[in-house]
């Protein structure tokens, strides 16, 4: 903050306006006489050095500053009373200075002065534009008044990878469940850092590199930090976007500063997260290749395994999307293994529900096996997920623990959204959404070799009005292999809801609520005819290629590439398989309409059943499986 300070009352001598020297584009006053110069310890002259103005500033002899409009040149006016010019240089502390010391700072309007001083600031002006652009740098990577305070104007080319020369992540194998075959082969790499003996005395060479490849959630980097922590080696970390910039060659350069650097620390371990950012096939994405990424990817593969050799150097990497990265990264000699982390069976579902319970008051009645068969195809984060939102109940419940209720109420929540308690509904649409999920449970329950009812509900829950919960068959989930009947039935289940909207309210008064049901019996029913050759007409051939490109994760379109009249066929097929499970599904409704009644009243009494008293009503109105 500026502050004024009152001149001294001025010398006697009398004043004189004089010609301005040379150079100078301010008018200057006649100096005072040099006794009151010497008093004073002003340099002489009416053009000061950088430096003479700068102890004045300090001394508190300066009064005022008035900087030219380009900020080349200033004019002081001392304590004095008498006017001197000084060239300035790039100095950024200059306005701190002027300002702690008091002195009054103004930029002057007019012209910044003659040709001399103009050219001075043209000379200036480049100097200036890259003293800032220098302090930028620096500032962005650490450096001088950053948050690191180190580094330089070029550190941006350097990698940003964490080290740590003696892991402490916290995590082991042990702490890791459900993913055993991938952690036997990540044991073994450790085990070669730390008993190489016994594999060289084999002849054996430890992998260059190790790509984890599984969904999202199964706990590809829980494993990386569990390798970090068992080996006790040197360990660099990264993300694979680090190594992408806005400047050509940045990244190329980040990745041979990771290299040097872990050579440097041999033996150790590198781990780059999500190397799809960088590791794509080259020359493949929309508008042809991109330069930066391809030149990241090349060195990244030279780095690996180019003429040099890498040695000591094991890379690890985790990505969800292996189908796109190319294929001279997925070589042997750079990524000697890929090891798959995929969704846990109910054994390791079991195993980690007790990992994520630690710290966790739970109820008696919570069964960890029943909880794990009621949520196939859950990842590590999904049941890390239930247990946090089924504690978030309880607490919001008043409760000390966490019960079976509380748990089964968050996978609903995670399953369906969460209940819409305020929700007003009629007593006619509770009567139509209870029949229509009595239709789903009833066709599904009479159908041989179909997954059991484990919960029905009418209470709406996101964009469903009620849900109708089967428990699938872990096998088939795992083999990924569906029969025919399976899907035939499937079908019928499905179109369960809209026949007993039929049935009982008749065909003018059915609603919308089957719209989602239809589109899963048509995707099934022409997938079964296109793709899986179910279809007597097609035969086993594959119908409709997949259009669109491989790096957004979706089709953009669907490629016909056959004729019209194969396509009349198909359109035929899909509409008997239809009509063939609408058929079945509807002679089970109108055989068996008298549990259907009981259901319906069942559910808007309660609003939710579970799956056993579900079979109570089977048993007592001597129910029969459809045989065909």
């Amino acid at each position: 903050m500026a502050v004024d300070v009152q001149p001294p009352p001025a010398p006697q001598a009398q004043q004189i306006e004089q010609t301005p020297a040379a150079g100078s584009p301010f008018s200057l006053m006649e100096a005072p006489p040099v006794e009151a110069r010497k008093k004073l310890d002003l340099p002489e002259g009416n053009q000061w050095r950088y430096s003479e103005f700068l102890n004045a500033v300090k001394g508190g002899k300066v009064e005022r500053v008035r900087f030219s409009r380009d900020g080349s040149v200033l004019q002081l006016t001392a304590v004095d009373g008498r006017r001197a010019a000084v060239i300035v240089p790039n100095d950024p502390d200059l306005v701190d200075i002027l300002a702690m010391n008091g002195v009054d700072i103004s930029v002057s309007e007019g012209e910044s002065g003659n040709n001399l001083f103009n050219i001075l600031g043209n000379l200036l002006f480049p100097l200036l534009a890259f003293g800032g652009l220098f302090l930028l740098f620096r500032r962005a990577q650490g450096g001088p008044g950053g948050p690191g305070g180190l580094g330089g104007p070029m550190d941006f080319g350097r990698s940003k990878s964490k080290f740590q020369e003696v892991p402490e992540t916290g995590v082991t194998f042990a702490d890791v469940a459900g993913a055993d075959q991938a952690k036997l082969e990540l044991q073994e790499v450790v085990d070669f850092l730390k008993n190489p003996e016994k594999y060289t005395a084999l002849g054996a060479k430890i992998p260059k590199g190790c790509l984890l490849v599984g969904p999202p959630g199964t706990g590809k980097t829980l494993l990386a930090r569990a390798v970090a922590g068992e080996a006790g080696v040197p360990f660099f970390s990264c993300a694979a976007s680090e190594f992408v910039e806005l400047f050509v060659g940045v990244g190329a350069s980040r990745v041979r500063d990771l290299f040097e650097k872990a050579k440097g620390k041999a033996p150790c371990i590198v781990f780059i997260d999500e190397i799809d950012a960088v590791g794509r096939q080259r020359g493949a994405g929309l508008g042809g290749g991109n330069d930066e990424r391809e030149q990241t990817i090349n060195q990244l593969l030279t780095e690996m395994d180019g003429f040099s050799g890498n040695s000591g150097v094991i890379v690890l990497a985790a990505t969800n999307r292996p189908d796109v990265l190319d294929s001279a990264l997925l070589r042997p000699g750079r990524f000697d293994r890929q090891v798959t982390v995929d969704r846990p069976d109910v054994a390791g579902r079991v195993r980690i529900l007790e990992v994520h319970s630690k710290g966790k008051s739970l109820g008696k009645d919570v069964d960890f096996e029943k909880i794990a068969r009621r949520t196939p195809g859950f990842t590590g984060a999904d049941l890390q997920n239930l247990m946090n939102e089924a504690a978030i109940l309880a607490a919001r419940r008043d409760l000390k623990e966490i019960s079976k209720d509380e748990i089964s109420d968050a996978l609903e929540r995670i399953i369906a959204g969460p209940e819409k308690k305020n929700a007003v509904v009629s007593e006619e649409r509770k009567k139509l959404v209870a029949y229509h999920e009595a239709g789903h449970a009833l066709v599904g329950a009479l159908m041989p070799e179909y997954d059991p009812v484990a919960k029905i509900s009418i209470i709406p829950r996101g964009g469903a009005g009620g849900l109708t919960f089967f428990a699938p068959s872990e096998e088939r989930l795992e083999s990924g292999l569906y029969s025919r009947s399976y899907l035939e039935n499937q079908m019928a289940v499905a179109l369960g809801g809209r026949i007993a909207e039929e049935v009982i309210f008749g065909p003018e008064n059915v609603t919308t609520g089957a719209s989602n049901d239809f589109q899963q019996v048509s995707r099934v029913a022409r997938q079964m005819v296109e793709r899986f050759g179910f279809s007597n007409k097609i035969g086993q051939v594959a119908l409709g290629g997949s259009g669109g490109n491989p790096f957004l994760g979706q089709q953009l379109s669907q490629q016909s590439d056959y004729s019209m009249a194969t396509a009349d066929v198909v359109d035929a097929e899909v509409r008997e398989l239809v009509e063939s499970a609408y058929a079945r599904a509807k002679h089970l409704i109108t055989t068996h309409v008298e549990i259907l009644h009981k259901l319906a009243n069942l559910l808007i009494e309660k609003e939710t059943v579970d799956g056993e008293e579900f079979l109570s009503l089977f048993v007592d109105g001597n129910a029969e499986l459809y045989l065909g």
